[in-house]
């Protein structure tokens, strides 16, 4: 017999497939170490949705050093690791039905029933309502936003975070987790250029908390630095109200957030200009902020973008760097997406400047392709974080600070915090530099590539050279109409072939819109796509566009 043939994706589907259904035999239970306690079910009968007991120990219940009970871990995650291999049936991103069957499918009269299934009848409905109608963004087929494929360390490190539950507030719910996070700070403050003795760092949800971290903390640092006011201790006063910070008119909506979270109001963001390539155009900035002192404004934050959202596109940090050391003003880098870059030894010039800015915001479940969710925010000074610091009796009592204990929460948002730094610090030391490097520089060389066989297809228009993954582009046909039906129509040409991917072949890719017009996104952050494939893909949506 041959080999297995590859997973591969059909040209065109005319439908759905349908769910697959395979008899599970029930597994054995075991003798109960312990007097059961009536009213509840054994664990180990949670696989048998045949047969249920109406009695457990909860001493079953959870992994605990009894053999039975590591038994019975390994079985489930065993179980549960097969299945989802078992999933990725082909290389489609997308699988599923339409959004009104799928409201159908797992429409439930209770997912609260009286009694309960057992996780053996509830594994077998996930199997047949989840597992086959998720997004496999490992695909080569998902390319439609800032989150990819999971490396598969990574996935190992999830695992471990989730079956151990350590909460990352105070060290005496996460000793070691606590000692890894603040050595992973440690050498990302390195990594991006940051003085590692002055330096700190914190692991967040994600980017936007990352951001309203920096922009917190830059408040204060401001109030308290510049105006000789103490925010944190009495609030915002008079003078508040004209505090102002700008950022690019296509940054990340976080800004509008945070600045409505801390009572600043979106009064307090100015928009400035981006020039053709994206970024943020200096002399408007300078403009901006001399029209605001004018008015009796205060401005006292600049936010640098290092890969916009939908464009990729890097500001000018020096430009911007001179004009917030000029005006006595923080300035803040939301790298969230190109902080990637700096693993590349051939493009990591393209971001090194990032040691110029007060605060970095990193996001590692984008170009470091690690599970949501994995974010940390830099302060090229630690001692701002004073500003989030507040003691609790139960949590971070100072004695523990000198004893030596070091409790997080200081630093963070977040009470109850996961132990996320374990991503980076197993993907980091499995890949090392060079295979970072070869990561990072294959997605960036895709989407160079990509572009330049656009900008040579006269079907279609480019709006801008990509400086890290992305390409924003649109159909526009041969002839490119200028009028205004025939706009219409080609917006309406390219939303329909987005959807066709989707439900169709399976492809999942971006939509946005630039200067009016509706667009098409590659979000190139996995590197298993080949030229081969983009090529495929250029064909098809051009067929699709023109039937």
């Amino acid at each position: 017999m041959g080999a297995p043939a590859p997973c591969s994706l059909p040209k065109k589907r005319s439908g759905f497939p349908g769910f697959r259904y395979r008899f599970i035999p029930p597994l054995r239970s075991g003798t109960l170490r312990a007097p059961p306690i009536p009213g509840t079910r054994s664990l180990r009968s949670l696989f048998n949705p045949y047969k249920q007991s109406k009695e457990t120990n909860m001493e079953e219940l959870f992994l605990t050093c009894e053999k039975s009970n590591k038994k019975e871990y390994k079985k489930i995650i065993k179980k549960t690791a097969s299945e989802i291999a078992d999933a990725f049936v082909n290389e489609s991103a997308y699988s599923g039905p339409t959004p009104e069957e799928l409201k159908k499918i797992v429409a439930q009269d209770s997912i609260l029933p009286e009694h309960g299934l057992g996780f053996g009848k509830v594994f077998e409905i996930t199997k047949e309502k989840v597992l086959p109608n998720l997004l496999r963004t490992p695909s080569i087929e998902y390319m439609p936003h800032l989150h990819g494929p999971s490396l598969l360390e990574t996935i190992s490190s999830e695992l471990i975070i989730s079956t151990f539950n350590q909460s990352m507030d105070s060290w005496d719910q996460s000793p070691v987790a606590t000692e890894i996070e603040v050595e992973t700070i440690r050498h990302l403050c390195k990594l991006y250029g940051y003085d590692e003795s002055k330096a700190d760092g914190v692991f967040t949800s994600g980017g936007s908390q990352s951001n309203q971290t920096a922009i917190i903390l830059a408040r204060d640092w401001y109030c308290n630095k510049i105006l000789k006011y103490d925010v944190k201790k009495y609030g915002l006063n008079e003078k508040c109200s004209k505090l102002r910070m700008y950022t690019s008119e296509i940054s990340h909506f976080s800004m509008e957030k945070s600045a409505h979270i801390l009572g600043l109001g979106y009064q307090s963001v100015i928009k400035v200009p981006v020039d053709n390539h994206k970024r943020m155009d200096i002399t408007a900035l300078r403009s901006l902020i001399d029209a605001d002192i004018k008015a009796g404004n205060i401005p006292f934050l600049i936010v640098g973008t290092v890969g916009t959202t939908d464009f990729g596109s890097i500001d000018p940090l020096e430009d911007l760097a001179a004009l917030a050391r000029e005006h006595n003003m923080w300035l803040h880098a939301d790298a969230a997406y190109g902080s990637g870059v700096i693993m590349s030894e051939k493009y990591r010039d393209r971001v090194s400047v990032l040691k110029l800015c007060d605060s970095i915001t990193v996001d590692f479940h984008k170009m470091f392709l690690m599970p949501i969710s994995c974010s940390a925010v830099l302060l090229k000074d630690g001692s701002t974080f004073d500003a989030l610091t507040i003691h609790a009796d139960y949590l971070n009592r100072e004695e523990d600070e000198e004893d030596g204990y070091t409790n997080l929460v200081d630093k963070s948002l977040q009470t109850t915090r996961r132990f996320d730094a374990l991503k980076v610090w197993t993907s980091f030391q499995t890949r090392g530099r060079d295979g970072w490097s070869k990561l990072i520089e294959t997605s960036m060389e895709n989407a160079q590539y990509f572009y330049s066989q656009l900008k040579a297809d006269p079907d279609f228009a480019v709006v801008t050279e990509p400086e890290i993954s992305s390409v924003v582009f649109r159909y526009c046909g041969s002839e490119k109409e200028n009028n205004p039906e025939e706009l219409k129509k080609l917006d309406e040409i390219n939303k329909k072939v987005r959807r066709t991917l989707i439900h169709q072949y399976g492809t999942i890719i971006g939509q946005t819109v630039s200067d009016g017009r509706v667009c098409l996104k590659f979000t190139l952050l996995n590197p298993r796509i080949s030229h081969k494939k983009l090529d495929e893909l250029r064909s098809l949506i051009k067929k699709l566009a023109q039937e």
